[in-house]
This record gives structure tokens, sequence and C-alpha cells, in this order.
């Protein structure tokens, strides 16, 4: 016990000294916490999409990770799981979400390739591993990990995948963000500010929206998603209302010059959140219709009510089927 403690103290002790002389600013917490009643979604890549394997599964020996400057000393990396976007400030770099752990030394040599500045803050846009995976290592590098509170609580118990079945244990202590906040936050280091924004009940319930008004550009997490259908972590909080919601607070933030990293996919327009959102209220109209004519999850599916796109991201069976569950689930827990 006496040593549990101990290594507990001591784990507080750096997560504070990973946030000495960095400055935040925060608004009230959200006004309710998750439940855990309902069998939540793991931290897999996307349950829309063909269910990834397990990260032990996964060759990461071939990855690489590329690199797009945005303009303003702002990149975006892509390796495997989700986008990655880095800022880099005269005192450290602040970075959006950490991919997998085995990627975290491609990810610092990509980082180290644009800046002699060392990571300062890594953002966590929700709790699934895709995004979450390289908490530890940059913990152990003496990054300070950010999320919102519902996402890190969602990393602390553990999930089980509401598709699937698959468990997730609760991630280890160096695994969860030392920083929370409830409704929003700022992120400041010399010369650059990330503006943080809890977008309720969307992707999951734990989502984080970043922006970066100097550069113009925004971080969505899987929110928003192109080249794969999206997915809606019903299980978890999600909700196919949310992500509409969502993406409206995204148009309001826009501008045509505006680039967004989404948490998937190339690099994205307003253009492109435009037609994303027409695809989810046409998405979400057509399920209601069905599920207002009395229609059971098998006859949904069999009814293919979205099979103009899958064409369009040229999704395969399981991912058809995967986002119609997510679609139709969504919408019953309304009821």
């Amino acid at each position: 016990m006496q040593l549990s403690k101990r290594i507990a103290g001591l784990l507080c002790v750096a997560a504070m000294a990973a946030f000495a002389g960095v400055s935040f600013s925060q608004t009230a917490a959200s006004p309710s916490a998750p439940t855990n009643a309902a069998p939540a979604t793991a931290a897999s890549p996307s349950a829309a999409a063909t269910p990834a394997p397990a990260v032990s599964e996964q060759d990461f020996s071939k990855v690489e990770i590329k690199t797009t400057d945005l303009g303003h000393k702002t990149y975006m990396l892509e390796g495997q799981g989700g986008n990655i976007t880095i800022a880099v400030a005269g005192n450290g770099v602040i970075m959006v979400d950490g991919q997998f752990a085995p990627l975290h030394d491609k990810i610092k040599a990509a980082v180290a390739a644009v800046t002699k500045q060392p990571v300062r803050f890594l953002v966590n846009t929700h709790y699934h591993g895709d995004h979450t995976g390289g908490n530890a290592g940059f913990h152990a590098d003496g990054v300070g990990v950010v999320a919102h509170e519902y996402a890190r609580k969602r990393l602390a118990d553990g999930t089980t995948n509401g598709l699937t079945g698959r468990k997730t244990p609760p991630a280890p202590e160096e695994g969860l963000p030392g920083k929370t906040y409830g409704k929003a936050m700022t992120l400041q280091l010399r010369g650059r500010k990330a503006l943080l924004q809890h977008i309720v009940r969307a992707h999951t319930d734990g989502d984080t929206f970043v922006y970066f008004p100097d550069a113009n550009v925004m971080s969505t997490g899987d929110i928003f998603v192109l080249q794969r259908h999206p997915n809606i972590d019903y299980a978890n909080g999600g909700s196919i209302d949310g992500v509409i919601a969502g993406i409206d607070i995204f148009l309001k933030r826009a501008n045509e010059a505006t680039r967004i990293v989404p948490g998937h996919g190339r690099l994205a327009t307003r253009a492109d959140l435009v037609e994303y959102r027409a695809m989810l209220a046409t998405a979400r109209e057509r399920m209601a219709k069905l599920i207002g004519e009395g229609r059971t999850e098998d006859e949904v599916l069999a009814a293919r009510p979205f099979a103009d796109f899958d064409a369009k991201v040229g999704a395969n069976d399981q991912a058809s089927q995967n986002f119609m569950r997510v679609v139709y689930r969504s919408l019953k827990r309304k009821k």
C-alpha cells in the first residue's frame, strides 16, 4: 500500500512538472458526468469502418509519417491512426493527438524535422486508442497531456466496443491525461494559442475541437472524417444529432481560407464540411423515416438506405453495415 501511494505521488509530481512554465485557462466544467450504464466503444480507429486488428497485431515498422505544411509554423502529420496537428511556438510545440504507441519515435522525428522546439502539450481529441496511444510515451518525455474530463474517464475506466464486444482495459496511469477541462480551455505558449472546446455528445461524449486562430487551422477529431464513413460512438454518449451540431460549430468558425485537419482523411476545406453535413442530415432523415415505419435493425440493413454514400467512400460491406447500425442505434436511443 505504501509503495502504491509513493508511485502515485511520483506520477502526480511528474504530471505537475509537465505543465510547469506554460499557461492555460478554462471555463466551467460540463454539467453531467458520463454514464457507464451502456456498453462503451473500444479504443479502436473507427467502429464505422472495417474493424481494425488489435495494436499488437499491427505492423508499424513500415509506417511513414507524412508532413504537410499548413502555414504559420503549423503542420499536419499523417501516419497510421488519427491525423496529428502540430503548432510550433517560441518555447515549444502544441500537438493534437498522438496516434499509436509504437509510432512515438517516428512522430518525434517528424516534429524534429520542422523544429528544434520540444512538444509541450499533447491534446487528446477523444479517448479512442488511435488518437491516445501515444500518451504514455509522450508523458515520459515530460509532455503535458490534455483532454476533456469525460475522455479521461473513458480511458481510466476501460471500455467495451458496442458493435463488436471487444474490451479495452483501463489505461495505465501514465497513459491518462494529466490536465482536464469542462467546457473550454485555452493553451498558450510563447506566440501561439490553441482554443479547446468541448463538443457535446458527438463522436463520443468527450470530444475536443481545437482551433489555432493565428494560423486559421482547426483540428476536429473524429467528429469530421473524410474518405470513410463516420463513426458515431452511441454507446459512449455519441449521437448523430451531436455530430451534426458539432459540424455547425465548425462551420461558424471556418471561412474559405480555413485549413481543416479531420480525424481521418485528407486535408479539408469549409466546402468539405458543408458536403459532410448535408450527407449526415440526409442519413438522419432517411433512418428516422425507417424507424418511424417500425423497421427493425435487420430490416434496415437489408434496405441499405445509405448505398449512395457507400459508393462515394468505397465502403465495404462491414463498413456499410456499421454505419447503418450506429445511426440506427443513435436515433433509437432518443426514443
